[in-house]
């Protein structure tokens, strides 16, 4: 249902639909499943020896096993096995995109085309834990050594989980009003619901041992030297602050925006009907944060969404889910094209595409252009590296990394989406923070 529109620049508007379609369309994508839907799917799996689906897991978590608690009715136990390789796991349950991880190389999706419910089963586990507030491990003995986080995000927190577990002492430090990270500020509000970021937070910090400052960060009150003195050791997991520029003309004018600063708009706001969006909302890119802006642009309420991708949808970052999802939302996935101006009298009113061919290896426009409506045009082609200190080295734009993530400074570890070898997943920069944890350990304990 629609409202009286409140109208900002342009054709860009809030109050599109009423409160009560807005909570329609933002509940629960994958809704939480019963005791009985638990039994039925874990029934499913094989319990395979070796099971190809732990090796996919970024976080090694023994599947089979938790499963196997979950079909003997002990839920909780199944949790613990989940915790144990990742605190974070009732997020990544929600997020991961585990239709290309542990459910793509699941033997029944194989033989069947029709994987075990691994993240729903990972969901049903970890809520069933959580809603108890239990915290199922012990902090050890203190051993007075005092560690430095930077960053709460997916990896700052389960590095400082891990090493609060092991005795050290940890302080948290997240430049944001809010920790999280990704989990709070980029993510789809259908994916997680009911300020699920927040309470996993609190419940993942009942370990004891660490402290929270926020409105804190790199250049933000805090500097890498005075971090070296202060602490024993200093974790890095900083994300990725800057957003790369649209390369066409234009680009200035009012309804140009980026993607992220959008999705964190939505994921903070109280009122959804006071949300601004276009009548005609153009993203730019093929990863998962244009198909995150694109599909809640529709839901808010425009008319027409377009992705427009400048190469093949097999070359999109976004998942095959990812874009079944787009399009059964009503949005259009345009391929082989690229901005070249934004076109319009101070407010963007179209976008000028180019289509583009592959010629030897390398990405070129043919020449040929078009035009398509848009009031609202996002960026979502990546993201860069934002304030760290000069004398970290860098390798392709990241903080460079060896090992468990030891950065080029002695007693400086990184990880997450800054550092190398991450793939922007809440799940690997889950893996990194903990394997870091647990080299930090090593070192200040040997």
């Amino acid at each position: 249902m629609t409202q009286s529109p409140r109208t900002h620049t342009n054709g860009i508007t809030a109050g599109r639909l009423d409160q009560a379609t807005l909570a329609e369309n933002f509940s629960d994508l994958h809704p939480p499943m019963d005791r009985h839907e638990a039994q039925v799917a874990a029934d499913r799996c094989y319990f395979c020896h070796d099971a190809p689906c732990v090796t996919a897991c970024p976080t090694s978590i023994d599947i089979p096993l938790f499963i196997r608690q979950i079909a003997t009715e002990t839920p909780e136990a199944a949790a613990k096995t989940i915790f144990d390789q990742n605190i974070l796991g009732g997020m990544c349950a929600r997020v991961c995109p585990t239709e290309t991880l542990c459910e793509e190389a699941c033997v029944r999706e194989a033989a069947e085309g029709k994987p075990v419910k691994i993240g729903e089963l990972q969901r049903y586990a970890t809520d069933t834990l959580m809603e108890k507030n239990v915290h199922p491990f012990d902090r050890a003995e203190p051993t007075g050594k005092r560690v430095a986080v930077v960053g709460a995000g997916p990896a700052g927190l389960s590095c400082a989980h891990r090493l609060a577990m092991k005795g050290h002492d940890v302080v948290i430090y997240d430049a944001k009003a809010k920790p999280g990270g990704l989990n709070e500020y980029g993510i789809a509000a259908y994916k997680s619901t009911h300020n699920f970021a927040q309470a996993e937070v609190d419940w993942l910090m009942r370990i004891g041992g660490i402290s929270l400052e926020t409105g804190k960060g790199l250049g933000q009150g805090l500097t890498l030297p005075g971090l070296q003195e202060e602490f024993d050791a200093v974790f890095l997991g900083v994300g990725l602050g800057g957003v790369n520029a649209l390369q066409a003309e234009g680009t200035d004018r009012d309804g140009v925006a980026d993607a992220i600063s959008f999705i964190a708009d939505l994921r903070q706001a109280d009122d959804l009907t006071k949300l601004p969006v276009g009548r005609n909302v153009v993203v730019i890119g093929g990863g998962m944060t244009a198909v995150d802006a694109a599909v809640q642009s529709k839901l808010l309420g425009a008319e027409t969404v377009t992705i427009a991708y400048r190469r093949g949808t097999d070359r999109m970052g976004a998942s095959k889910f990812e874009q079944d999802l787009a399009t059964s939302n009503g949005v259009r996935i345009l391929t082989n094209v690229m901005p070249v101006a934004v076109h319009g009298n101070g407010a963007a009113t179209e976008l000028e595409l180019e289509y583009t061919a592959d010629q030897g290896g390398k990405l070129v426009g043919t020449g040929e252009t078009f035009r398509i409506a848009a009031d609202q045009v996002f960026r979502a082609i990546g993201q860069t590296l934002g304030e760290v200190p000069s004398i970290l080295d860098l390798d392709g734009g990241k903080i460079a990394v060896t090992g468990a993530g030891r950065t080029s400074i002695m007693g400086v570890w990184a990880g997450g989406d800054c550092a190398t070898g991450g793939d922007d997943l809440t799940v690997t920069a889950v893996a990194e923070g903990r394997d870091a944890a647990e080299d930090m350990h090593e070192i200040l304990m040997g």
